[in-house]
């Protein structure tokens, strides 16, 4: 794939699979703008890369102000990746609506504000979006009722956007990962079998597909990443 000249946002892009989507997307050529809550770049971002620290994503004028940002110094926007997000394990009985709260702020808020912010640029530029999901939003297991539901959320905002856009030459998908190959993942799991896993950078080459030329066709999609779960 060639993504040369395209300018690509991440969100979330000091976590495991933000770092892996800008080392794959900045690979194929793209410029990347990196935005995260931390100030500082987890890891050394990759040659040419721009990076925004300090962005509260929950907050509508600061997903603005980003984007903004991003299109002054970059010239245009022609992707968004949505990583932003968080994971909270904990069953209804005992748990507090608190963590109903903070999955839907972290998990969806950001991407509708992210998405919101991004569109007037995207749509400039017949641009991508790809929101990162997950498997667990299908099916739900013990434990991850506030965590799936917020990603079910995202699953049905793509759709949704999808269909908002689909004849005005922006593309929007998902892609819906099972458990990932990270060393937090493998702290919690250490008895898993990590091969069956997915990891980052796997899941990376999917979004590279679906921001690419080549996917011009697809929209609306969910598709499952999942390895050998």
């Amino acid at each position: 794939m060639n993504l040369s000249g395209k300018v690509l946002a991440v969100t979330g892009s000091n976590g495991a699979l933000g770092q892996a989507a800008a080392a794959v997307l900045g690979g194929y050529g793209a410029t990347l703008a990196l935005l995260d809550h931390g100030h500082a770049p987890a890891a050394a971002p990759p040659a040419g890369a721009l990076h925004y620290g300090g962005i509260d994503l929950t907050q509508e004028a600061a997903a603005r102000s980003a984007m903004q940002q991003v299109v002054k110094d970059a010239g245009r926007l022609d992707g968004l990746i949505n990583v932003a997000g968080g994971f909270r394990w904990e069953k209804l009985e005992g748990g507090t609506l608190d963590s109903w709260d903070s999955m839907y702020r972290l998990n969806l808020r950001t991407a509708v504000a992210a998405c919101q912010a991004a569109l007037p640029y995207l749509l400039q530029s017949g641009g991508r979006i790809v929101n990162v999901g997950a498997m667990g939003a299908v099916k739900a297991a013990a434990g991850m009722g506030a965590y799936a539901a917020s990603k079910a959320g995202v699953a049905k905002l793509t759709e949704a956007l999808a269909e908002e856009l689909k004849d005005r030459g922006v593309t929007v998908n998902a892609v819906l990962p099972s458990i990932l190959d990270t060393p937090k993942n493998r702290l919690d799991m250490p008895q898993a079998d990590f091969t069956r896993w997915v990891t980052p950078a796997e899941a990376a080459e999917v979004i590279a597909f679906l921001v690419s030329d080549a996917a011009r066709a697809v929209t609306g999609a969910l598709i499952p990443v999942v390895g050998r779960v």
